[in-house]
């Protein structure tokens, strides 16, 4: 009997490209007779454009056109709220936002041109998010968008008011009335800096026009997204544009939306020939939307026996100068800071996101979930500290239970979860021994989440192919995780009963594959997996039905082992799969299936806020992380010596993918907890402008993760998967926070917890937080 396929080490079906270099990325894609061309960015922040004379770059030897906005539809795009244009019109909002494009026959060329251009912009001063929050309601502050009452929302409409690009407001009754009567208060407030995705290859795009439709090339997360977006800037039908996806070089959420691929799509227009556009690396820090700066502020009303009775909730974050999908993440906040512990009375949640003159920012793995579990877990540990409790045995009396409410009104049938991965973390790290073997400065700390799968849709058609290869057309595409290369590789091959190097998996191309919700989210083995497991069912049974007649069997007798369907109990008579598929083709035609999936809507209290975009938290999943680190008194510097996860897997479809994502997650974590820090200086300019400046982790800053895997299958997902690849990096900022604060017996609410700032809270008058 052949072993399963799941929950195998098979190898990743893509790793001979990437290792010996032939993996064709969108960055090396090329075309006969191509352009290429190069951006004139904004040198300030904010201000008018006075001049803008083009004339001297056309002057320049090997330049073909020079486009401004004048050669743009007049049409504004964006994700979630149209708010922007290709080319900056008349001013321009942030540092490196698009003015020009010059096309030329050499990339080099065209970059030397920019700089002939005549540009005088009459500049004003930036407005960053404190001066947003501080003007808001003031008649005399400048607006970023004055006619931002006029922009269109892809969807439903939300808050929206000048310089407050979105807003959700949940103000239940009796908070203030609680916090009257608390015999405890306790209150934080958090800062945390913008983190830049710094994937290896910056972002490009390639675009061609034939009989008046549009292809684009580019290595992109989401396909679709960037077909509409495409669609969107130039006032086309989104089926008169094709993305072709291509080997992407990371992403990590920066790379779902669109960002030079209008451009190049305008500009391939104008000059009738295939035109690219790429990145150096400064381009791409100054424009790719990276996660969010905020600010987080909670307060907790807490009886005599420390229950917690309410809780005030205020969240700014930094939306940028244009919106891109930031007003639905404004929304997490009720999901996630009234979540894992209950809180026996009303909550305030008021989450604001401003437009700034700076770099829109946008989605990076684990979203806004990342802060704001460091927040609540941080408040955790302060109350805890505050009634003279164990912080873990605090956590436990409150934690939720099956059939426990979040704020948005979602039930939560399995949250006692929660219990379980505190009782395995005990089990691996216990707690008390944990703290009597910590050495000098060394400090232990704990958190503990609830986390979700993008719920959006994913389709999947298997074809089985004359030779009996199985090959799956999808959507999805692998971002380099495996989730395409592994998951659905050995999901497709399982279903049908093949080897896994009988499956072939194609790269996304919007004119071909069904509709598909991107590489996001933790949902491409879930969701695309669930979709192509389906498709692959279907497939299966026509096929075994052309075999059944070729057998003189019943269907139910048959079985595909090994790539060749035999009669149950009598091998010897059996047919190769390229032997059915070949015969199918002269009675059924080709066998193939279609199948999609997309996760049920969650159930939720519609009324509970004003502007609530994302309701709830869809297939969520419960983690408990643990982390030990030791500070250098000298040096200020932090070092993550141990690291323990607990994790609800749902069930691993592949054992190596998943240590790669729990790994990968918990790097990024310390990454974004630790070191790296993308500052906006007081003009609103970035000071970190390159990979020399903007720190990730090395190898030596790392520990070997110890995993415990939680598996509990999902009755959705495919052979039982959740998607793994976002918890690992959700709930590690809140225990290396907890752990750097409990080593200095000092309270660390400011990420990154730079040397700097280490050694700021050494000095004798820094706030004390000793748990």
């Amino acid at each position: 009997m052949t072993a399963s396929l799941i929950g195998a080490p098979v190898a990743r079906n893509d790793a001979p490209g990437k290792i010996t270099g032939t993996a064709v990325y969108g960055i090396d894609h090329r075309e006969v007779g191509m352009a290429h061309g190069a951006v004139l960015r904004s040198p300030v922040p904010a201000g008018r454009i006075v001049t803008l004379d083009t004339s001297p770059a056309l002057e320049v030897p090997g330049v073909i056109a020079v486009l401004t906005a004048k050669d743009q539809p007049d049409l504004l795009g964006g994700w979630v709220l149209r708010d922007q244009p290709m080319l900056a019109v008349d001013e321009v909002r942030f540092e490196g936002e698009a003015i020009a494009l010059v096309i030329a026959e050499t990339r080099e060329i065209a970059k030397a041109a920019t700089t002939a251009i005549v540009l005088e912009i009459d500049e004003w001063p930036g407005i960053d998010m404190d001066a947003a929050i501080a003007g808001h309601g003031d008649p005399e502050m400048r607006l970023i968008h004055p006619d931002w009452a006029s922009y269109q929302p892809t969807g439903g409409d939300f808050p929206r008011e000048g310089n407050l690009a979105a807003r959700m407001f949940a103000d239940p009754p009796g908070v203030d009335e609680a916090f009257a009567r608390a015999a405890h208060v306790v209150e934080d407030t958090f800062t945390v800096d913008r983190q830049y995705q710094a994937y290896m290859e910056p972002k490009s795009g390639l675009a061609t026009w034939e009989n008046g439709r549009c292809t684009l090339h580019t290595s992109t997360q989401y396909p679709f997204n960037v077909r509409d977006r495409v669609a969107q800037y130039l006032g086309m039908r989104s089926s008169d544009v094709r993305a072709v996806g291509h080997v992407i070089g990371g992403g990590f959420g920066g790379k779902l939306d669109a960002s030079v691929e209008p451009l190049a799509a305008l500009g391939a227009r104008a000059v009738g020939q295939p035109l690219q556009i790429r990145n150096d690396r400064e381009e791409d820090i100054l424009t790719c939307p990276s996660r969010e700066n905020a600010v987080i502020r909670v307060r907790t009303a807490l009886d005599a026996d420390g229950v917690m009775i309410a809780r005030d909730v205020l969240v700014d974050s930094d939306n940028g100068a244009y919106s891109g999908e930031m007003p639905g993440l404004a929304s997490l906040p009720l999901s996630i800071l009234g979540s894992v512990y209950e809180i026996h009375g009303p909550v305030r949640v008021d989450s604001r996101l401003w437009y700034t003159n700076t770099t829109p920012t946008g989605a990076f793995r684990g979203v806004g979930g990342l802060y704001l579990y460091m927040s609540q877990e941080r408040h955790m540990d302060h109350i805890a500290a505050t009634l003279g409790v164990d912080r873990r045995e605090y956590r436990l009396r409150h934690l939720f239970s099956d059939g426990s409410v979040t704020l948005t009104g979602q039930v939560l049938p399995d949250a006692s979860l929660l219990a379980e991965a505190f009782e395995l973390m005990e089990q691996t790290v216990p707690w008390e021994q944990a703290h009597a073997e910590l050495g000098p400065n060394q400090g232990i700390g704990i958190s503990a989440g609830m986390w979700m799968t993008n719920p959006m849709p994913g389709s999947a058609t298997v074809k089985v192919n004359e030779d009996g290869v199985v090959q799956v057309i999808s959507g999805a595409n692998d971002n380099g995780s495996g989730s395409v290369s592994m998951g659905l590789v050995q999901i497709v091959a399982e279903t049908m009963g093949v080897r896994p190097d009988q499956v072939v998996i194609t790269m996304p191309d919007t004119d071909v594959a069904g509709y598909d919700g991107g590489s996001q989210g933790s949902r491409t083995t879930h969701s695309a997996g669930r979709a192509a497991r389906d498709a692959t069912a279907d497939a299966r049974k026509q096929l075994l039905d052309v075999a059944s007649g070729m057998l003189e069997v019943d269907p139910a007798d048959l079985l595909i082992t090994d790539g060749r369907v035999e009669v149950a109990g009598v091998p010897e008579r059996s047919l190769s799969v390229a032997e059915v598929a070949t015969a199918a083709l002269y009675s059924i035609g080709h066998i193939t299936a279609t199948s999609s999936y997309a996760t049920p809507p969650v159930q939720y209290n519609p009324s509970c806020a004003d502007g609530l975009l994302f309701p709830g938290m869809a297939t969520p999943s419960y983690h408990v992380h643990l982390a030990v680190v030791e500070i250098d008194p000298v040096t200020g510097g932090v070092k993550v010596i141990r690291y323990v996860i607990v994790q609800e897997t749902g069930r691993v479809i592949n054992p190596v993918g998943f240590r790669g994502q729990v790994q990968g997650g918990v790097t990024q974590a310390i990454g974004y907890a630790l070191q790296e820090q993308l500052r906006i200086g007081p003009d609103c300019r970035y000071l970190e402008r390159n990979l020399h400046q903007y720190r990730i982790p090395l190898g030596l800053d790392l520990p070997d993760v110890e995993i415990v895997p939680m598996e509990h299958p999902s009755a959705a997902g495919p052979f039982g998967a959740l998607g793994v690849a976002e918890p690992p990096i959700t709930f590690a900022p809140a225990a290396i926070a907890n752990a750097v604060s409990h080593a200095l017996g000092r309270a660390c609410n400011s990420l990154p917890i730079t040397p700097e700032r280490v050694l700021d809270a050494l000095v004798p008058d820094a706030p004390q937080e000793r748990r």
